[in-house]
C-alpha cells in the first residue's frame, strides 16, 4: 500500500482522506481518542470520587470501577467480527466508528437519566456499563482503522498524540464533569458528555478514509481497491494467523506487560480518590480540579514529547525509565505520611504520575503496535488492548480487601510492587525477535 503523502492533492475536490494527508489524519485520530476519554473521566474518576463523597465503601466504589472497565476487556469478541464484515463503500473501520459514537451518546443520555444514582447502585453500574460498552466498541474501530491508516514510520507520533489527546478528554471531563456534579446535578454533568462526543461526531461523518468511498450510504462513492485487498473475508485464515502470531514467545510477554502495568497503573488512580477524600479529607471537587490538572499536564506533555523522545532515545529505553520512575514515586509517596496533609506534596506526586504514566502507555501500546503482525494487526492490537484491560479489571479488584487488611501506606505501595513486576517482565522482551519472527510467518505462509 502506498504511503500517504503529508499533504492532499490540490486536484482533489472537498475535505482531502485520511489516507492521504497526514496532519487530517492526526487531527482525526487526536477528536477520536478525545472522544474516549470524556466517559471515561467521570466513569473511572470522576463517578467514583463523587460516591466516596458520599460515604460509598471502597468495595462499592472499586465495584463500579470493574463494571465499568469490564467492557474493555471483552472488547476482543468485537474486533475480528469488524475485520470480517463492514460496509466497504464507507471504508473499513469507519461505519463502526459511527456506530459506537452514536451509541455512546444514547448510552450517556441513558445514564443521565438513572433515578437516585446513589441509592439505586445496580442501575447506575448497568448503565455505566453499557456507556463503556460503546466506549469499547469505539476503541476497537478507531485501533483497527489506526492500523490501516497510519503508515510504520508516523506511529509513535500518532500514538503520543492520540494518547494524549485521551488523557486531555478524561482531564477535561474530570474537572468539568464533577464541577457540574456539584453545582447542578447528576443528570446535567452527564448530559453535557453527551453533547461533546455529538459534536465531536462531525469529525468521521464527514472525513473518508479513502478518496472515493461514500459520505454516506445514499451519497455517492464506491469501495477502495486499497480496502478490497485489506479485507479478511476467511474466518479460518483470520484465527489461524492470529493464533501463530500471539502465541510467539515475545507476543506472550508484551501481553504480560500490557496485563501488569495496566493493572497496576489502574489500582492507582482507582485508590487516588478514595485516599484523597476517605483519608485526607478533600471533597470529590477538590480531587477533581487537583487530577483532572494533573492529568491535563500529562496529556500536553505526551502529545508534545511522547512520539519525540520514543524516535530519538528508543522505546525500550524510554519504558525502563518511566517504569522505575514510577516505582519510586509511588514508594515516596507511601512512606512519606507526615506530609500527606501538604496539598502541595499530593498535588506534585499527581502531576509526576501523570506524567510518567501518560510516557508509558505511549512506549508500551507502540511496542505492542509494533509486534503486530499487519494481516491480523487489528484483531492482535485489540487483543492487547483486551489483555490490558483484564489486568485493569483484576487489579482494581483488589482494592476492598487490601484496604480492608492493611494500612494506607502498605495500600500505596502496592501498586509500586504491581509495577515493579511489570518492569521485570519487560527485561526479556525482544522486540527485534518478535519481528524477525513475523517475518518467519510471512514466508512460511507464502511457502504453503
Amino acid at each position: 500500500m502506498q504511503i500517504a503523502q503529508p499533504f492532499a492533492d490540490p486536484k482533489t475536490r472537498g475535505i482531502p482522506s485520511l489516507s492521504e494527508n497526514t496532519w487530517l489524519r492526526y487531527f482525526n485520530f487526536i477528536a477520536l481518542y478525545f472522544a474516549q476519554g470524556i466517559p471515561e473521566g467521570m466513569l473511572t474518576f470522576g463517578i467514583p470520587a463523587w460516591m466516596a463523597m458520599n460515604g460509598k465503601s471502597p468495595g462499592e466504589i472499586a465495584s463500579f470501577v470493574i463494571v465499568a472497565v469490564l467492557p474493555w476487556s471483552i472488547k476482543f469478541i468485537v474486533a475480528p467480527l469488524m475485520d470480517r464484515y463492514t460496509y466497504l463503500p464507507m471504508g473499513r473501520k469507519r461505519p463502526w466508528i459511527l456506530v459506537g459514537q452514536a451509541g455512546l451518546i444514547l448510552s450517556c443520555i441513558h445514564l443521565a437519566y438513572v433515578p437516585d444514582p446513589l441509592n439505586n447502585l445496580n442501575h447506575l453500574m448497568i448503565a455505566a456499563f453499557i456507556v463503556a460498552f460503546f466506549g469499547s466498541f469505539q476503541d476497537v474501530a478507531t485501533d483497527g482503522m489506526a492500523v490501516d491508516i497510519i503508515p510504520a514510520e508516523q506511529q509513535a507520533t500518532a500514538n503520543g498524540y492520540m494518547w494524549g489527546s485521551k488523557i486531555c478528554g478524561i482531564s477535561i471531563s474530570l474537572a468539568v464533569g464533577s464541577w457540574l456534579l456539584s453545582e447542578f446535578s447528576f443528570t446535567v454533568a452527564i448530559l453535557m458528555l453527551a453533547i461533546v462526543i455529538g459534536i465531536i461526531m462531525l469529525v468521521p461523518i464527514f472525513i473518508r478514509e479513502r478518496q472515493g468511498e461514500k459520505i454516506a450510504p445514499w451519497t455517492k462513492g464506491k469501495a477502495s481497491s486499497e480496502s478490497k485487498k485489506l479485507q479478511l473475508s476467511n474466518w479460518r485464515m483470520i484465527f489461524r494467523s492470529l493464533y501463530s502470531v500471539c502465541s510467539l514467545r515475545n507476543s506472550i510477554l508484551v501481553a504480560s506487560v500490557l496485563f501488569i502495568s495496566q493493572g497496576g497503573f489502574k489500582y492507582m488512580s482507582t485508590m487516588l480518590p478514595i485516599f484523597t477524600v476517605t483519608e485526607l479529607g478533600w471533597t470529590n471537587l477538590d480531587y477533581s480540579r487537583y487530577y483532572s490538572t494533573a492529568k491535563l499536564v500529562g496529556g500536553i506533555a505526551g502529545m508534545i514529547l511522547g512520539g519525540f523522545l520514543m524516535v530519538k532515545y528508543g522505546k525500550m529505553g524510554m519504558l525502563n525509565v518511566y517504569f522505575v520512575g514510577t516505582i519510586f514515586f509511588i514508594a515516596i509517596l507511601s512512606f512519606s505520611k507526615a506530609y500527606w496533609g501538604d496539598r502541595s506534596f499530593i498535588y506534585a506526586f499527581m502531576i509526576i504520575y501523570n506524567l510518567l504514566y501518560t510516557f508509558a502507555c505511549i512506549g508500551i501500546f507502540a511496542i505492542a503496535m509494533q509486534c503486530c503482525w499487519k494481516k491480523v494487526s487489528a484483531s492482535q492490537f485489540t487483543l492487547y488492548m483486551t489483555i490490558a484491560n483484564l489486568g485493569q479489571m483484576s487489579f482494581a479488584g483488589l482494592i476492598g480487601p487490601i484496604k480492608a487488611n492493611y494500612s494506607w501506606t502498605v495500600s500505596l505501595f502496592f501498586a509500586a510492587i504491581i509495577i515493579a513486576l511489570a518492569w521485570l517482565v519487560l527485561q526479556f522482551l525482544k522486540v527485534d525477535k518478535q519481528m524477525q519472527a513475523v517475518v518467519e510467518l510471512e514466508k512460511r505462509e507464502l511457502s504453503e
